[in-house]
């Protein structure tokens, strides 16, 4: 039996991104190690399922410590999605998340949405871009590129970010088609996203020990020593992150 027509569109996708992105990788691997370097905390975003690619990076075995996670309740599936599909939209709601947090020169912002089209991941990008961060969109250059911008700038996350790693789905998000069915199934985002996530990773861990240095790592904490070794990590960022 061949692969599943699912099985199949995913690891072309992840193998056209390792193709088509390595440069940006390099780039955004670069940014977010120098910053970490220098004392810095990599920060996260995302709406939506696009909150779930970015958890991927936050608080986890195998993941960076030094990763604070800008979610709110009102932007994510714990709020039905008729009212946080809204709000998502809504100019001014990602100035009220950014005062929450502390958010230095010099660090990396990644904004991951993958249409790239809505008021509040495009206003997070923007207020951290005015506060001096680096920013990174994770997005879908395919999808944006279909659709007109939602935000008064008529922009779209790429034409905002300072770099941009395209997860290579297709417009519409889902990428498995049947015959005699105009739809399509089997959304390809948050498998792309969780990929680059941890390839981003991968990266900055490599920079360093290149450089002789111990990478901040979580330990899995159902592992021997899991929970003393993230407690003595956690407590050099601990005022940084906000969720801890």
């Amino acid at each position: 039996m061949g692969r599943h027509p699912y099985t199949a569109a995913v690891l072309t996708l992840l193998t056209r991104i390792e193709e088509t992105q390595r440069e940006a990788i390099e780039q955004a691997v670069a940014a977010i190690f120098g910053s970490l370097k220098r004392g810095g905390i990599l920060h996260v975003f995302g709406t939506g399922h696009s909150l779930t690619v970015a958890q991927e990076a936050f608080h986890r075995a195998g993941g960076l410590v030094p990763v604070n996670l800008i979610q709110d309740a009102v932007l994510s599936a714990l709020t039905p999605p008729a009212v946080s599909g809204k709000l998502e939209r809504l100019p001014g709601v990602a100035a009220i998340l950014l005062d929450r947090h502390d958010l230095r020169q010099g660090e990396v912002l990644i904004v991951v949405s993958n249409s790239g089209i809505n008021a509040v991941p495009l206003e997070m990008a923007l207020g951290a871009k005015q506060r001096g961060l680096v920013v990174i969109a994770l997005t879908s250059l395919a999808h944006s590129r279909a659709v007109p911008a939602r935000h008064p700038s008529g922009k779209r996350l790429f034409e905002i970010a300072d770099l941009c790693l395209d997860n290579c789905g297709e417009e519409g998000d889902a990428a498995v088609g049947y015959p005699r069915w105009e739809g399509k199934v089997g959304a390809t985002s948050v498998v792309a996203g969780a990929f680059l996530m941890n390839r981003l990773v991968c990266g900055v861990v490599e920079r360093y020990l290149a450089e002789g240095l111990t990478p901040p790592i979580y330990m899995s904490a159902n592992l021997p020593g899991g929970d003393e070794h993230n407690r003595r990590l956690e407590e050099q960022y601990r005022g940084r992150i906000r969720l801890l």
